[in-house]
């Protein structure tokens, strides 16, 4: 076992404390890792306010201290107190999802909100170079380095160490679900070490144990075993044993206790910025507000998707018409695909991509059928006949999607949504299905950076309705960031 390291790794061994409860290492992985983020942060912020201080200030070298050295003191400290303010360095955020980099951003949002009424209340001539310049310096480095230190936990969390022990009580069929999706997604810190049912057994009332995981106890023992072993985390999925009654009374029972308290709701697939905490009458209601496909972030969306296309179609015009060369050289037909797909409330659009395949493929499709690979109303074909030697390479690195950019500068696509269907898939959908249809569809999405053509159809629609319920801003920023890694990658391009 490593113990020189920024953490230690998750497994080792348990001691037993006076009192009877069993301590887990746990703890010390996230206070450091909290240190951690907490001094890169500081230093990065410094390192920014320093150089810009600095450099500017040599020219006023008489001044600097009353000028520069004053602002700068006071831009490290408004930043660093408005991290602190909103949380930022909360453990229940670090490595988890947008909502680290949405704190993130709220609170260098805040931090020039600040500078300006300062620098207009002290009448300064150098504050804009401070909100212009010294805050968006700082959160670019900042944004670097807390995402490459979320790279480091997601490495440590997909061999085992660094995660959270989970004590899951719920019915058998939730139980399943949960242990499931944490096997799947080891980056999210998730381990569940036993689980708590009903009548204390598994799967149809059979066995000592659930998908692997120890059945420890009833529900109504929960509390006793997680102050006895110790879990960090709590996890009640649904089960009707959960009136409202005993739900507060567990959370009565653990406190004093490390655990934390993880209540799943029934609307599993809703997320994000939809759901709010009210309380009405002293009664706690989970608010789900409506989803938003209208309004100021909608339309920041569209300018961001035409000013980001046009601002792409420019960087990688060389490419694509050196890729576009490539793909008439290396077989009959034009460079250019064209499709019909379906977009937005059923609207129907022809979408661009490089040829990747020989000139009569949809001819030849009817005779693969057989062979299909593909989830669902999807066709695929790992090794497709069809597809060409350039096409190949193309489809390996998502090259061939690239004139879809003019889709998205013309409006009929954005740069993140869900699949576009082909005219048959839509027609085939049922009215949950339908619901992907809200939004435009998109060049990337949950699917890409998940697996794309290895997902099921079930995962598939998943997490198309998943991005239409829970669409933010900053899951956009999240997708397109997690996009170039998994086009180098290239899983689950074929």
């Amino acid at each position: 076992m490593r113990q020189g390291g920024l953490v230690s790794p998750f497994p080792s061994a348990r001691g037993r404390l006076a009192n009877g409860t069993i301590s887990r290492p746990t703890s010390d992985w996230e206070h450091r890792y909290r240190r951690t983020v907490i001094t890169s942060d500081t230093v990065a912020t410094a390192l920014v306010v320093a150089s810009i201080g600095n450099f500017f200030g040599a020219r006023d070298a008489a001044n600097w201290h009353e000028k520069w050295g004053i602002l700068a003191f006071g831009t490290e400290l408004l930043v660093l107190a408005a991290l602190a303010v909103n949380r930022s360095w909360a453990p229940a955020v670090l490595g988890q999802g947008a909502e680290e980099f949405r704190r993130l951003g709220r609170s260098l949002f805040t931090a020039t909100v600040l500078l300006a009424l300062g620098g207009i209340a002290l009448a300064s001539r150098n504050i804009k170079l401070w909100i212009f310049v010294a805050i968006p310096a700082i959160a670019i480095v900042t944004m670097t380095t807390r995402y490459i230190l979320r790279l480091w936990l997601h490495k440590q969390r997909n061999e085992g160490q660094c995660l959270r022990p989970v004590l899951a009580a719920g019915s058998p069929d939730t139980l399943h679900d949960l242990i499931t999706r944490t096997r799947k997604f080891p980056h999210l810190g998730w381990r569940v070490d036993a689980v708590c049912t009903t009548d204390g057994l598994g799967l149809d009332g059979d066995g000592d144990q659930l998908d692997g995981v120890p059945v420890v106890g009833r529900l109504a023992d929960v509390a006793n075993h997680v102050r006895r072993d110790g879990y960090r985390v709590v996890a009640v999925t649904p089960d009707p044993h959960w009136s409202p009654d005993r739900l507060q009374r567990l959370a009565w029972n653990l406190e004093g206790s490390d655990a934390e308290m993880v209540v799943a709701p029934v609307l599993m697939e809703v997320a994000g910025p939809r759901l709010h905490v009210d309380a009405v009458l002293g009664i706690p209601l989970l608010r789900v507000s409506m989803p938003i496909f209208t309004g100021g972030r909608r339309a920041v969306k569209e300018v961001v998707d035409r000013v980001g296309a046009a601002v792409l179609l420019m960087l990688f015009a060389p490419l694509m018409a050196f890729v576009a060369l490539l793909v008439l050289a290396d077989s009959r037909g034009g460079a250019v695909y064209r499709q019909r797909r379906v977009g937005k409330d059923g609207r129907e659009f022809t979408i661009l991509k490089f040829r990747t395949m020989i000139a009569d493929a949809d001819r030849v499709r009817a005779e693969l059928a057989d062979r299909n690979e593909g989830a669902g109303l999807l066709f695929k074909l790992r090794r497709d006949p069809r597809v060409t030697r350039v096409g190949a390479v193309l489809r390996r690195y998502s090259i061939d999607e690239l004139p879809q950019l003019f889709n998205v500068l013309t409006g009929s696509m954005s740069l993140v949504g869900p699949r576009p269907p082909l005219p048959e898939e839509s027609a085939a959908y049922g009215p949950d299905i339908r619901r992907r249809l809200l939004v435009k569809p998109g060049l990337t999405g949950l699917w890409q950076i998940s697996g794309r053509s290895d997902l099921s159809w079930e995962e598939a629609v998943r997490l198309d309705l998943r991005y239409v319920e829970d669409w933010s801003l900053a899951l956009d920023t999240v997708i397109l960031w997690k996009t170039l890694r998994a086009v180098v990658y290239g899983q689950g391009a074929y």
